[in-house]
């Protein structure tokens, strides 16, 4: 007798399901991509208790004829590829035709659409259907997915908090809305609106619309291209920046798409300007032939291969540091608006929220007209389509400064006909330290020196077996080293660019990376590293006071400096107080 038999088909759909629809972020994912893909310009998302009741997805797309609509839940069923050649030049966000066959097994679908005079309604139960009934002819389509994994206890239970999965399906519809700022996005939750873009075309304004206007207004519009690969976007300027890479938002031919070496090429581009663990809001939008990437790695689609991955990393370093050198970073103290009136700013929330609730999207223009009357009153300082976020030319280098006076032994008092600065003498001196290492040091020599006292370095046993494998490493960087013992090594002679003093740090930091690194330790990379710790161990410590000699000499150096705007690590060494900003707070204007 057989023991191998073929899957039940809806059996099938549920573990296909486990690996397409993991949270009810993955379901609103498949249905707005479908939406988009029916060349939609209008989308809404519609959450009851952030989506485990409830998500329904409407659009204004070319919509669907009944046969179609009743093949679309079956597994594999897919309009986008009809041959294999097609899977090499993929243009669509779908295509593998498994996400609704997927959503149905494990949820109650309710379909309704319209492609011509009659629409059509599907109801679907677990992958089953239900029925399948004419209905009104709106053009477009409206799916409604509820009591997602009713069907699959193990996979609700380990759904997250109402708020983590509102947060992840915000997050998302907040990219799409950046892939696609010429669809209009309306996110809601429990009738309050979440989201609400105006899908003109303005990547700016859905910047604003998504990060607000302080990010909007330091926002870079940068473009590159070269043989293979054409970018366009926003980068901001490197005081804006956050503590993870979820505001690093890169798109493939307008798809999402996760790439790590990307968001490591786009933050090593930041070097120096922002600290080490912060990351910058980016949305870059790569052109390129689908022919050269690779979409079909993972079921979600996001998981990306690149050809000629290096020219791209190159293009990209090349185009962020063009766009932030030689600007003036110098942040710009200014003081700080009045707020509304609260009780103002809620009668005003109270009648937007009123007036929407007995409105319907899509339906008339009335609604459409809410809906930017809305955005008024919420915030009237919109960016307009033809403001410039930011000044878009390259700036003089630091102005004449003239010291008078010391805070608290750290902070440099500044003054000129513009206004005041503030320099802190440590980010500055490690700035000055930083430029003139990395002039000495950038380009080390091969000599080595040999030591009068050799230094031992002890290891673990772990750690020691790889060192052994990649001593050749530490031979063409001019280090002379030896086993010596027991899990140990002794070092008798070293590159002639480590700085007196600081010989057996540098080597006991150069070995543990080689030891992490392996093959892929670059002494170009370690060096930079190196430099950095030595810019900030010879700084003027805090609490140290100077003569304004001192202060002037500081000043002149960190004039010279081709980024004197922040120290190595990223921390700003200057900021500004322009003289009309002191008058404001002191009262000494309009009046």
């Amino acid at each position: 007798m057989a023991v191998i038999k073929v899957m039940d088909e809806l059996l099938a759909n549920k573990i296909a399901a486990g690996e397409v629809v993991e949270k009810c972020a993955s379901v609103v994912k498949e249905l707005v991509e479908n939406s988009i893909d029916a060349n939609s310009n209008e989308i809404k998302i519609d959450l009851i208790e952030a989506g485990t009741k409830e998500i329904k997805v409407t659009d204004n797309g070319i919509g669907m004829e009944r046969d179609d609509a009743v093949l679309a839940f079956q597994r594999h069923a897919t309009s986008k590829l009809k041959t294999e050649d097609d899977l090499y030049h993929i243009e669509t966000l779908g295509f593998r035709g498994e996400a609704l066959a997927s959503i149905a097994s494990v949820s109650k679908v309710t379909l309704k659409t319209c492609k011509n005079e009659v629409g059509t309604t599907v109801e679907i139960q677990g992958g089953k259907i239900i029925s399948v009934e004419n209905s009104d002819a709106r053009t477009g389509t409206s799916i409604s997915v509820r009591e997602l994994f009713y069907n699959t206890p193990a996979r609700l239970k380990h759904l997250k908090s109402l708020y983590t999965e509102l947060a992840n399906i915000t997050d998302y519809i907040n990219k799409l809305a950046l892939s696609h700022p010429d669809i209009r996005f309306v996110l809601t939750n429990n009738d309050n609106i979440i989201l609400n873009t105006d899908g003109r075309g303005n990547l700016l304004k859905t910047i604003k619309d998504i990060y607000g206007i302080n990010v909007a207004k330091k926002m870079l519009n940068v473009s590159a291209e070269n043989r293979d690969y054409m970018i366009n976007g926003y980068i901001s300027l490197p005081e804006i920046h956050r503590s993870n890479r979820n505001a690093m938002v890169i798109l493939v031919n307008g798809r999402i798409v996760r790439n790590t070496e990307l968001n490591r090429v786009i933050n090593d581009a930041y070097h120096a300007y922002k600290p080490d663990n912060r990351y910058p809001v980016v949305v870059l939008n790569i052109e390129v032939d689908p022919s050269l990437v690779d979409v079909n790695i993972h079921p979600t689609k996001m998981d990306i291969k690149f050809s000629n991955m290096e020219d791209l990393c190159k293009l990209i370093t090349n185009m962020v540091r063009d766009n932030i050198t030689g600007r003036n970073l110098i942040p710009i103290i200014k003081e700080l608006p009045k707020k509304a009136n609260k009780e103002d700013v809620q009668v005003n929330l109270n009648l937007v929220r009123e007036e929407k609730v007995q409105t319907e999207l899509f339906e008339n223009e009335e609604a459409k007209g809410l809906f930017e009357e809305q955005e008024l009153i919420i915030n009237n300082d919109l960016i307009s389509e033809e403001e410039t976020p930011y000044e878009e030319h390259k700036i003089e280098p630091l102005p004449e400064l003239y010291p008078v006076g010391l805070v608290h032994g750290t902070y440099i008092i500044c003054q000129n006909e513009l206004g005041m600065y503030l320099i802190d003498e440590h980010a500055a001196k490690e700035r000055i330290n930083y430029e003139n290492f990395l002039e000495k040091l950038g380009k080390p020599s091969q000599d080595k020196i040999s030591l009068l006292f050799p230094i031992t370095i002890e290891l673990s046993t772990s750690d020691y077996v790889i060192l052994k494998e990649n001593m050749d490493i530490l031979e063409k960087n001019n280090i002379e080293a030896e086993e010596f013992g027991v899990n140990s090594i002794i070092i008798k002679a070293h590159p002639t660019w480590i700085p007196r003093g600081f010989e057996e740090k540098v080597l006991n930091n150069l070995v543990e990376q080689v030891i992490q690194k392996q093959k892929d330790f670059r002494i170009e990379k370690f060096n930079e590293e190196a430099i950095k710790m030595l810019s900030c161990k010879m700084a003027i410590k805090a609490n140290t006071n100077m003569s304004l000699e001192e202060m002037e000499n500081i000043i002149n150096d960190l004039r010279k400096c081709k980024n004197p705007y922040n120290c190595c690590h990223g921390r700003p060494s200057i900021i500004f107080y322009s003289r009309s900003e002191l008058d404001k707070m002191f009262k000494r204007s309009g009046f």
